[in-house]
């Protein structure tokens, strides 16, 4: 690892940035890099302009991953190397509004009734039954369900903020199931074969998945859905 990527990765770390904002932040600074075939020292405003229009115009990257790479290029050279960014020269791309794409009470009951794995079911009814983000119900451990309460602890939720959320009677019940069924050791929902947490992915799989058994139509992902407790 040269100097440059160590001291960029120790400022994220004593600004508490997430170990993926990290890796992602790193690695973009090192894509930016290789492009001009320079260490990124010596690449200036000029350079990081024509690099952003590059990703807009050649690459046909979306504006919100565009204006993530100019946020970890903003990142190194304002925090790691201490110099100026001029905010009316290198420009975020403006991205468009969209309304979200929502399922319905209904259209969620159908992805749990067409799912018959246990293990997916529990965990696709414990994100939408408790509202969970994806990164949320993965990290899950076992001393998070707080069935005398009936609430489910998230720790270091968005913003690294522990928060509770309910826990539903039909929740609490597939996870006692499940809990009977596969005996979790620490991670409550852990990969295949291992004891580590599920990745993100894998719980989109797992509704791609059971979606192709229904009749839905929308572009669906983990997060289009909350819908309170299911009693």
């Amino acid at each position: 690892m040269s100097e440059l990527r160590r001291k960029m990765k120790m400022d994220m770390e004593l600004k508490g940035y997430s170990p993926r904002t990290i890796k992602n932040y790193t690695r973009t600074v090192s894509n930016f890099a290789k492009f001009y075939n320079k260490s990124p020292e010596l690449l200036k405003e000029k350079e990081i302009r024509e690099y952003l229009h590059y990703c807009i115009m050649e690459r046909k990257l979306s504006e919100g991953t565009v204006n993530y790479i100019n946020a970890g290029l903003k990142f190194f050279y304002t925090k790691t190397l201490n110099r100026y960014w001029n905010m009316d020269k290198i420009v975020r791309i403006k991205e468009p509004r969209r309304l979200p794409s929502v399922l319905s009470p209904e259209e969620v009951k159908s992805i749990f009734d067409v799912t018959e794995n246990l293990k997916h079911k529990a965990i696709l009814m414990t994100v939408y039954s408790a509202g969970l983000r994806v990164s949320e119900v993965c990290n899950l451990k076992i001393t998070d369900i707080d069935s005398k309460n009936m609430q489910i602890l998230i720790r270091e939720g968005k913003g690294k903020k522990d928060r509770y959320s309910l826990l539903s009677n039909a929740n609490l019940e597939i996870l006692r199931e499940y809990w009977r069924r596969y005996h979790p050791k620490e991670y409550l929902f852990s990969g295949k074969g291992r004891t580590d947490a599920i990745t993100p992915r894998s719980v989109q799989k797992m509704l791609e998945k059971s979606i192709k058994k229904t009749a839905i139509t929308k572009n669906a992902t983990v997060h289009m859905a909350t819908i309170g407790q299911l009693n």
